[in-house]
């Protein structure tokens, strides 16, 4: 009989990771693994979320001599009874199952209406990746305790009741991280106090604190007055005017938001000293922003241009932009989002979109009503703007004057901008004349512009400079952008750049990924120095649309998916908001074209909503990517493909 051949592809090559398995095989998919704060701060996470429910008021972590990490808090206790469905006890579903957890219980009385912990797979991840984990939990007389290693049961549940007096209630975590899955074992000290300290300021009135065992030092941090104490403490300037800080949630008779949600903010302004920016959602700090943030900008800028206009402050020939209220703005900020979506497992940048709305519409109106009670402020406020938009404007028009020697026919379907400000200036290479021409009428003509390109662009991967401007489209994409083509040891006149950001904007199916790949070649290979200084991003644009009904007092809505995990986030909602299945209606968008102006720019245009992947080399250096993308996009490569096709297909989410 002959040897079974080794590429044979059968049923048993078919390989199920169960249990913790995924997260061991690959932990970077959910946590940070340059070191273990994230895996901490998962369990970190739990304490603080009951703490915000208003079941604790003591939070400590305890750095042990022999490596491991205690987290005590005095909230509920994590249930340990039998779970009704899975037949094992709750606490132990809840550190070795991913996807288990309270906080997906979002209804009417669910155990945490507002939560950072939302993916289910928190302390999980963080058993996963220690050598042991002890969990106790005190709760109703008892206390319960279980010890596991490498993610799995070794000592099994014991529960013991104690005595009348003790009604002590609470949940201790102690966890070895396992150095193999971490690039460093050693915590970041400065991170770890940054975070405990900013847990504080967001829970007045509890206490947080962290004991050294080695050290024997403790430090606790207890902050009544909440933001305004911390961004006091804080800044590095002398603020300009008094700190704008207030909050907004909505109650029971908002249409637009679910009760409970909204904001906390605090504002200082500066004329120097490094702005101080801080953002949180449900706790978690967004160290990369996200919408809520940009929510935070937009009433700040429309609050401060209503108060210019309404009191005629502004000069001729000055155009007010966000950048130049926000630019010396400094905050923190916390939101309340009752379901939040979070750019990749470890939650840095918020993505909902309506939390852009949520936080304007608390933020601009208590700043508009604080500025005309206190006009006098409000004019320092606006004089500082006006003169951030005078500076950018004559920036502008430096660069200007030094492009104009030798000019260029610009290409005639090139749809250009009104400014000239390079840091703000985009540029969309707009896949087809039907989106272009929704593009056009959505875009914000002050600064974006519109380049539709027709079909399928030219593969340059093998194509001589000189030959390049044989193709009508390149020439018009070089022109456009004002960079000729260069190598990547060339020093390319950079000064004829005309956009600050140079979008890729294709469909969100094959075809329109296959477009983003030949626009991304072309870059790589004839303006590498483009995507050195970080000037090529790719426009994210969605795939579905769902279109709810009206329930209860919430009018009828319309939400966008990038893809099926977002789509399914989707429906999860409104099933909890109690719609009917199937009462919604899902569209899948066949191409940009069919979105009209408003869509187009709700979605993929709008700075504060939109989703923008700036291109990188990152850790491959050039050679190396030269090589792969020589494989990938060489005409007489096609053996190399294959074998590149067969060694990592299965990594591969296809839509078909």
């Amino acid at each position: 009989m002959s040897a079974k051949p080794l590429s044979e592809y059968s049923e048993g090559s078919i390989r199920v990771l169960k249990g913790l398995e995924p997260v061991k095989q690959r932990p970077g998919m959910y946590t940070r693994t340059d070191n273990p704060l994230h895996v901490i701060q998962e369990v970190l996470d739990n304490a603080a979320d009951e703490a915000l429910a208003g079941h604790g008021k003591k939070i400590k972590v305890i750095l042990h001599v022999d490596g491991s990490v205690s987290i005590e808090d005095d909230g509920r206790g994590i249930p340990f009874g039998m779970h009704p469905e899975e037949k094992a006890p709750v606490i132990e579903l809840v550190f070795t199952r991913l996807h288990a957890g309270g906080k997906f219980d979002k209804g009417k009385g669910g155990a945490y209406s507002f939560s950072g912990g939302l993916h289910g797979v928190g302390v999980s991840v963080t058993n996963a990746l220690a050598t042991r984990l002890e969990a106790t939990s005190y709760r109703e007389g008892s206390v319960a305790a279980l010890v596991f290693e490498h993610g799995d049961v070794t000592q099994a549940l014991q529960i013991r009741k104690v005595g009348e007096g003790d009604r002590k209630s609470g949940t201790t975590v102690r966890v070895w991280p396992d150095a193999k899955y971490f690039e460093s074992s050693t915590l970041p000290m400065a991170e770890l106090t940054h975070l405990l300290r900013s847990k504080a300021v967001l829970m007045p009135g509890v206490s947080v604190s962290m004991v050294v065992e080695k050290t024997r030092e403790t430090q606790t941090w207890l902050f009544k007055g909440g933001l305004r104490d911390y961004l006091t403490q804080s800044l590095h300037g002398e603020p300009l005017i008094p700190l704008f800080e207030g909050d907004g949630f909505a109650d029971s008779q908002n249409d637009s938001f679910a009760e409970g949600e909204g904001a906390s903010w605090c504002v200082a302004f500066t004329e120097d000293g490094q702005a101080v920016r801080e953002s949180y959602v449900n706790l978690i700090p967004t160290s990369a922003g996200g919408t809520h943030e940009s929510g935070l900008r937009d009433g700040l800028f429309t609050a401060v241009r209503g108060f210019i206009e309404l009191h005629s402050l502004l000069p001729k020939g000055v155009k007010l932009m966000p950048e130049d209220v926000f630019a010396r703005a400094s905050y923190v900020l916390s939101a309340k989002v009752l379901d939040p979506q979070f750019q990749g497992q470890i939650k840095e940048r918020l993505n909902s979109r309506d939390a852009v709305r949520l936080v304007s519409s608390f933020v601009r109106p208590a700043l508009e009503l604080w500025l005309n009670q206190h006009v006098e402020y409000g004019k320092k406020l606006a004089e500082l703007a006006i003169k951030a938009a005078q500076t950018r404007q004559r920036a502008g028009q430096k660069v200007e004057k030094r492009k104009s020697s030798g000019v260029a026919v610009l290409p005639g379907k090139l749809t250009d901008c009104e400014s000239r400000d390079l840091a703000y200036n985009e540029v969309f290479l707009v896949e087809g004349d039907s989106a272009g021409g929704s593009a056009k009428m959505g875009r914000d003509k002050e600064n974006q512009a519109i380049l539709p390109l027709r079909g399928k662009v030219l593969n340059t991967w093998e194509v001589d400079r000189d030959r390049l401007f044989a193709n009508t489209e390149i020439h018009d994409i070089s022109v456009a952008i004002g960079v000729d083509p260069h190598g990547p040891n060339d020093t390319p006149d950079m000064s004829g750049l005309r956009y600050g950001k140079v979008c890729i904007l294709s469909d969100a199916d094959v075809d329109g990924s296959h477009i983003q790949v030949l626009l991304l070649t072309l870059f790589f290979r004839h303006f590498p120095k483009l995507i050195e200084t970080g000037h090529v991003y790719v426009a994210r644009p969605p795939l579905f649309r769902v279109d709810a009904p009206a329930r209860g007092k919430k009018p009828a809505s319309k939400a966008y998916a990038l893809d099926d995990g977002e789509l399914t986030a989707i429906l999860d909602k409104l099933r909890k908001e109690g719609v009917r299945e199937a009462a919604w209606t899902i569209s899948r968008f066949k191409g940009l074209g069919e979105m009209n102006a408003e869509q187009l720019w709700d979605t993929t245009l709008n700075p504060d909503t939109r989703r923008l992947l700036p291109v990188a080399l990152g850790a491959i250096d050039f050679g190396q990517t030269e090589a792969l993308i020589t494989k990938l996009m060489g005409k007489g490569e096609a053996a190399a493909r294959r074998e590149l096709m067969e060694l990592h297909g299965d990594s591969v989410e296809v839509d078909v």
